[in-house]
């Protein structure tokens, strides 16, 4: 089986038609699904450490995903800040803190309070991925996050990604159909 290697600081891309497995692959890395092969962090095992020490290993931003649509965008972001909680279940200041950068780099602080059946696809990447970011894990995966978006918004999705893979310092999976659009922005 071929191997994939991931770098810091790099964006790759991993493309295929529809159905040729993408999303399975990305599921299998973030644990939803189990899988044959073996997944390492530097030399650790990801399919040996817990749920919780995983999700502050990688984020996921999921091609589709549910979302309450009467939670706010604040409150959705804020669930990316779960595999920290103290051990009362409540979140803290620094937890809100890190929600509150998190949303303003994706450019989304102005949406907070908004709930998330009422934002626009593009907007809800930009949630998303504030939810990614808000986890603070290096690995980040993508899979399909211009999915029925407009050019204009897969620009700006994939401009932010590239952006924010340099400024975090992490190390990016993308998973997306167009050849393009992962020429143009990935390592």
């Amino acid at each position: 089986a071929p191997d994939i290697e991931l770098h810091r600081l790099e964006c790759a891309a991993l493309i295929g038609p529809n159905g040729a497995g993408k999303s399975t692959l990305i599921k299998a890395v973030s644990g939803v699904v189990p899988s044959k092969g073996e997944i390492f962090d530097g030399g650790q095992n990801l399919q040996a450490v817990s749920r919780r020490a995983r999700a502050r290993l990688v984020a996921v931003v999921p091609q589709m995903a549910f979302l309450p649509p009467h939670f706010t965008s604040w409150q959705t972001v804020m669930l990316g800040r779960t595999p920290y909680l103290n051990f009362l279940g409540h979140f803290s200041a620094k937890d809100e803190a890190i929600v509150r950068c998190a949303l303003e780099q994706v450019d989304a602080l102005s949406l907070a309070k908004t709930p998330v059946g009422n934002l626009s696809g593009g907007e809800r990447q930009r949630v998303l991925l504030a939810r990614a970011l808000a986890q603070e894990t290096p690995i980040l995966l993508l899979d399909e996050p211009t999915a029925h978006l407009d050019l204009k918004y897969q620009v700006d999705i994939l401009t932010l990604v590239r952006d924010l893979t340099r400024m975090h310092r992490l190390s990016v999976l993308l998973a997306i159909h167009d050849l393009n659009l992962a020429a143009q922005y990935a390592d």
